[in-house]
């Protein structure tokens, strides 16, 4: 399918699903701006541009019934904001991404020649830290997605993987299968003129095209070579703006952070996108957020004041108003009548009611942790000194629970992307490797306790019931079956140096009597 010739943008067929996205990504950028444009009906910004004119229809369907949020309040006259925002949302996001790869996972290939690349491939390319922002962006944005990228001026040692943020793809799917997507950028825009980058990616191709238009409409196609952050496909794209991949699978891949997406599922553009870690707990995102500004605005109204007569302030000229010292010492004696202008400094001091708001506030950060799906020790609650990894792994059971289900997603989407990497590699680069896909394992993600471990193969070696394969296996269980197998050589031949050698223990001269041993006698005659 070609690039779009032009029409509204983002495309009809994906408007439900973007007011979501701009109201997670305000949430996880944690700008108060963007909140006060999501819920006050001000234009925010985003990366769609759905706030950019009233033909979004936020203010005249949505805005004003957003007004009983807290972040959908504004100032009146010239009052200063003084919400506060807790960046909870953004706190989730990171804490989804470390328990997925806190620790890097293992990619392993069954050919020799093809894992040596790949290995080298992933040391170029820092693929660890591209995972980890995939997963945090996926934790707040629903979902990710990988792309081959390439470009031999820029780093002619191979390909590598870079993630593509959900507000900025168009997906199609065919049976849950992503079967191509175009991504999509601003590469300018002034207020009247937009200018688009779209990049589209089938099998065995990728198209590339550049857009002048509005805020709400592509408009038309213009060379690529008239902005410069395209210029330089102007050299490797064909007439029709195509790079010929030659390779028989999509150069891009869809990680969804969980499924289903409840708010999206009768909707066919969305519905196998995934869910965000922030579906459902937006109002007590807000409400967190409400219970913190009060807070903030007892520590404000509690700062000592004095309230002075008149008679006490000092005049700061003609038009300059007046003002008390709060450091003099001495005052003349004045002879002021009785009434309200009494000769008297009352202070003035609010109590700061600290346990109502903590106890609020640690009740709707609890509520709305759960409601991402992890544990409140996680984020580290109440409970979170464990001593074992066993307790620690107990006290966090949703937590684990959820990453279980997250490893679940990642494990494909992670290996199409591998696997499209390694056919880049091969036809672009020429490194001659085998494009298999490799096989994924993720680390147990909590530290184990050595003493605990020992006790436990302790426990199985005197009840015989376990060999030195599988201790070994227990105690490395990173380990390969060489790496294995050369451990468990070295134990046996330290066991056998240590076994005395009791072959000639009892062996005796030729000529030694043979039998019990006789009893010593007295000499005859004693």
């Amino acid at each position: 399918m070609p690039l779009p010739s032009g029409g509204t943008w983002p495309p009809p067929a994906i408007a439900p699903i973007i007011p979501k996205l701009a109201e997670w990504s305000a949430w996880y950028s944690g700008d108060p701006d963007a909140l006060a444009g999501v819920y006050g009906g001000q234009r925010a910004n985003d990366t769609t541009g759905f706030f950019a004119s009233e033909r979004g229809g936020w203010r005249a369907t949505v805005g004003r019934k957003l007004e009983r949020w807290f972040w959908g309040t504004r100032p009146t006259g010239a009052q200063p904001r003084t919400k506060l925002h807790v960046p909870l949302a953004s706190d989730i996001a990171a804490t989804s991404a470390n328990l997925l790869y806190g620790e890097m996972i293992s990619i392993k290939s069954d050919d020799k020649t093809t894992q040596a690349r790949l290995e080298q491939l992933i040391e170029d390319s820092d693929l660890h830290s591209t995972l980890l922002e995939s997963a945090e962006l996926a934790s707040g944005l629903s979902g990710v997605y990988l792309r081959v990228c390439w470009d031999k001026k820029l780093r002619p040692e191979g390909p590598w993987l870079a993630a593509v943020h959900a507000d900025s793809a168009i997906p199609e799917f065919r049976y849950g299968v992503l079967t191509a997507v175009t991504f999509w950028r601003v590469l300018a825009d002034d207020g009247d003129i937009v200018v688009r980058h779209l990049e589209r990616h089938e099998p065995g191709v990728i198209l590339h095209g550049l857009y002048e238009g509005t805020c709400d409409d592509l408009g038309h196609q213009i060379p690529l070579t008239e902005h410069e952050a395209t210029a330089y496909l102007a050299e490797v794209v064909t007439e029709q703006g195509a790079i010929e991949t030659r390779i028989p699978m999509l150069t891009a891949s869809y990680i969804p952070n969980i499924r289903p997406n409840r708010i999206w599922r009768n909707v066919p553009a969305a519905a196998y996108l995934g869910r965000s870690d922030l579906q459902g707990i937006e109002p007590m995102l807000d409400g967190l957020d409400e219970v913190y500004s009060s807070w903030r605005r007892d520590i404000r109204l509690a700062k000592a004041r004095l309230i002075v007569p008149t008679s006490y302030l000092q005049s700061q000229g003609r038009g300059q108003g007046a003002a008390f010292d709060v450091e003099q010492e001495l005052y003349e004696s004045l002879n002021v009548l009785g009434g309200d202008d009494k000769m008297e400094i009352s202070p003035q001091q609010f109590l700061i009611r600290h346990e109502e708001h903590r106890a609020t506030a640690a009740d709707w950060l609890e509520q709305a942790v759960r409601g991402a799906g992890y544990s409140v020790q996680t984020f580290g609650g109440e409970g979170d000194a464990a001593v074992t990894a066993t307790e620690v792994v107990a006290r966090q059971e949703r937590s684990y629970t959820t990453r279980s289900k997250k490893i679940g997603y990642n494990k494909r989407g992670v290996g199409d992307a591998v696997t499209a990497l390694l056919a880049i590699d091969d036809v672009i680069f020429g490194s001659g490797v085998v494009p298999e896909r490799p096989s994924l394992e993720w680390p147990d993600g909590v530290a184990t306790d050595p003493k605990a471990l020992a006790e436990t193969l302790n426990l199985l070696a005197q009840a015989e019931a376990v060999s030195t394969e599988i201790k070994v296996r227990l105690l490395h269980p990173d380990w390969d079956d060489p790496e294995v197998q050369e451990e468990v050589d070295r134990i046996t031949e330290s066991q056998q140096a240590m076994v005395p050698d009791l072959s000639t223990a009892f062996q005796q001269d030729p000529g030694q009597q043979t039998g019990p041993p006789q009893q010593d006698r007295p000499p005859e005659g004693a």
